[in-house]
């Protein structure tokens, strides 16, 4: 029972589970794809904005099959990443759906801006 009210508030086990195998993931590659990745997953996790606990867990995990597909090659770093790293990224995180932090300020905004119009109104 206590399980359940857990996972409601904080998302299924089997989320968790996989998103901390996917990072230890990441932590368990060579260097310099140990760096670059956990560079990578920091950004990621700081600026994606998702709240969608899959499409998270699957961002997480595609980022360590990236990162482990170039140190399997052997693959520059820049070649994977390009002259703009924060461009690869923010267009790496473009691919998941799922709800966004700005899409929850987004529509907060719009009912206030239609609860203040109500209000307006005689």
């Amino acid at each position: 029972m206590a399980a359940r009210w857990i996972e409601a508030l904080t998302g299924p086990w089997d989320q968790k589970k996989q998103y901390r195998r996917d990072v230890a993931r990441l932590q368990a590659l060579p260097e310099p794809y140990r760096t670059a990745a956990t560079g990578m997953h920091r950004y990621l996790m700081a600026t994606s904005g998702l709240t969608d606990g899959d499409a998270l867990v699957r961002m997480v995990g595609d980022l360590a099959d990236l990162w482990e597909s170039a140190a399997a090659d052997e693959r520059p770093v820049r070649a994977i990443v390009g002259g703009d790293p924060v461009d690869f990224a923010e267009s790496f995180a473009e691919a998941y759906a799922g709800e966004r932090w700005i899409d929850k300020a987004r529509t907060r905004l719009v009912r206030a801006m239609d609860e203040a119009e109500r209000r307006e109104q005689p």
